[in-house]
């Protein structure tokens, strides 16, 4: 069914929708249809499926829109780029859809174009989201098929193009195209989006508008979405943030009642038939602020302990390389009914499917959870700003290379392609060992140091709730070339004595490394009253190769903005195909030197 009709035909409380993108794994695939299965049993109106930029996840996109729309009887609301999308694969999209029943299409423009140097776009004809509404209502065997959704900024697109006006135009121009409703980008000011949304209805815009919201799920993630979204955040928000940074389940706390604060408020003061609520694949937090709201027919009474008096204010690392930002206990309060499944992988971890892996683990969490390789909101993640070329300058030669991730050791830049902040304060503490391994064209992307027991609340490596201790193993990722990935895993071989394990990949696809099939490496724990083993990081083949896969194609996406033939353009197609992506590992984490001692001596 079309979501305007849908809409128009609900006339209780608010509706809700819930948004998932598609996992990176098989088994992430395979754990998330039980999990959406479970958020089902809500009646939510409609469940968006993103679309990755280009097409790039086409495949699982369709089916698990396919999925969910046959076995749930939930309508889908299909995401769809236009940008690097050719005519023909449009089309094909869209048939798929139509095949699949699928009747709701949300038009984004997706990720800007590669470059405007010297060459266009793939196809001129689908450069922005009104291009892709306007082909949609052109074509007749797909106009009366689809319900036509587009996205709107309330605090303006984070490319930053335009100023407000300017948008407004576009926007009025993309309903007079042929759009039915509008999604907005998520938002934690509710005043500006009142004052936006008054502005847009001053236009005589008339569609339905859903207000986009992310309940907050832990506090580094948070600040990822910000930054990368462009979102303006109250000071409250962010001094209230400050206080409880360091307890991942106070910030998931907070997160469920500014929510629940500010769909309360949005849903009764202005003219929005209902929300949008961005899952990032977990299930828990949607499900709690869909309790306080009494949308569910299930309440709890909601405890409030965002800011206790043991709250940690000191600062701690903001951006971790590899992440080991979160994981408590899943066991939180007031929790919906919903029964579990037993045919997930990691049913029996963490002992409830729905909440083993409910904190998001970085780029090496469990390979198997839905929530792995979060891609960002609308599928927009892995990809090289143009803002960034200037600081990054014209690299020409594998020195200029090295040079740049050397400096970005040193603070002189605050990125890479690789690492969108400043190095780690974890990182720093074996910042001579990285620069050692730089300074021989082994370019760090990854890296963490060995840590044995450390108090749950240290500011620098300490994460969960604060009566436990945490431990890691040391660790480093880099990229280097094939005649020194062969002497590395010589050495492994003949002196690593069962310490060590690692995995290579390159940009083919090819994989080599010692570790055991259906190894297992648990790189960062936890150990807290009451609970069992919290394992956060994971490493292992398959997690490794979806990674892999995202950080060839960023030498891709960074070469292509420069123009063909191009110095810089050669050199980083040079890397992307003869250079190696390395995961190493040493396991005695008892001894802090042990990796650095290995890898670093001759």
């Amino acid at each position: 069914m079309k979501l305007t009709e849908k809409i128009s035909a609900h006339t209780s409380s608010p509706f809700y929708t819930f948004e998932f993108f598609p996992p990176r794994t098989d088994q992430g695939f395979e754990n998330l249809v039980p999990r959406i299965g479970r958020l089902a049993s809500l009646k939510p109106l409609a469940i968006s499926v993103t679309w990755g930029a280009g097409g790039s996840t086409k495949d699982r996109s369709l089916d698990l829109a396919g999925l969910t729309q046959s076995n749930f009887g939930i309508d889908v609301i299909l995401h769809l780029t236009c940008t690097n999308m050719v005519q023909g694969m449009v089309d094909e999209a869209l048939q798929a859809a139509k095949e699949r029943g699928i009747q709701n299409i949300l038009a984004l423009r997706g990720d800007p174009p590669r470059g405007k140097e010297e060459w266009i776009p793939i196809d001129p004809k689908f450069q922005h989201g009104i291009d892709l509404v306007s082909y949609i209502r052109s074509k007749p065997e797909f106009s009366s098929q689809f319900c036509v959704g587009i996205a709107a900024y309330p605090e303006g697109h984070p490319d930053k193009f335009t100023d407000e006006e300017a948008e407004l135009d576009y926007l009025q121009q993309k309903i007079d195209a042929g759009a039915d409703f509008i999604v907005t980008q998520i938002f934690y000011n509710v005043e500006r989006f009142f004052i936006w949304i008054k502005k847009v209805r001053e236009r005589g815009i008339k569609v339905p508008i859903i207000p986009g919201i992310m309940p907050i799920q832990t506090y580094n993630s948070f600040l990822r979405l910000v930054k990368l979204c462009g979102i303006n955040v109250p000071q409250s928000v962010r001094l209230a943030l400050e206080d409880i940074k360091l307890d991942d389940q106070l910030v998931k706390d907070y997160g469920v009642q500014l929510a629940v604060d500010m769909i309360r408020k949005i849903t009764t003061e202005c003219d929005v038939p209902g929300v949008h609520l961005c899952t990032l694949n977990l299930e828990k937090s949607v499900q709690r602020v869909l309790e306080q709201l009494q949308w569910t027919g299930v309440s709890h009474p909601f405890q409030n302990k965002l800011i206790s008096e043991e709250a940690v204010t000191e600062p701690s690392s903001e951006e971790r390389i590899v992440s080991p930002s979160a994981a408590t206990d899943a066991a939180t309060i007031g929790l919906t009914n919903i029964p579990p499944s037993d045919v997930e992988a990691g049913s029996g971890e963490l002992n409830k499917a729905d909440s083993w892996d409910e904190f998001p683990n970085g780029r090496f969490g469990d390979f198997k959870s839905p929530a792995y390789g979060d891609q960002g909101p609308w599928g927009n993640s892995g990809v090289v700003k143009p803002e960034r070329l200037s600081e990054w300058g014209n690299p020409q030669s594998l020195d200029d290379l090295t040079t740049l991730f050397l400096n970005h050791l040193h603070s002189k830049v605050n990125t890479t392609p690789f690492s969108p902040g400043p190095l780690s304060a974890e990182s720093q503490l074996i910042l001579p060992h990285l620069e050692k391994l730089t300074k021989r064209s082994w370019w760090t992307v990854g890296s963490q140091p060995a840590v044995d027991g450390k108090d749950s609340s240290d500011k620098v490596f300490g994460w969960g709730p604060k009566t436990g201790y945490v431990f890691q193993k040391g660790f480093v990722e880099f990229f280097c070339t094939e005649d020194d990935l062969n002497q590395i895993a010589e050495k492994v071989e003949q002196r690593g004595e069962g310490w060590v394990h690692w995995f290579a990949a390159n940009s083919k696809g090819d994989c080599r490394g010692n570790v055991p099939e259906d190894g297992r490496n648990a790189v960062t724990w936890g150990v807290f009253s009451g609970q069992e083993i919290i394992q956060t990081t994971i490493i292992e083949e398959e997690n490794f190769l979806a990674w892999a896969e995202e950080a060839f194609s960023i030498w891709k996406n960074w070469a292509s903005f420069y123009r063909p033939g191009s110095p810089e353009r050669m050199l980083l197609d040079s890397v992307h195909e003869t250079r190696w992506l390395v995961s190493l590992i040493h396991h005695d984490f008892k001894d802090t030197d042990a990796l650095w001692t290995f890898l670093l001596e001759d």
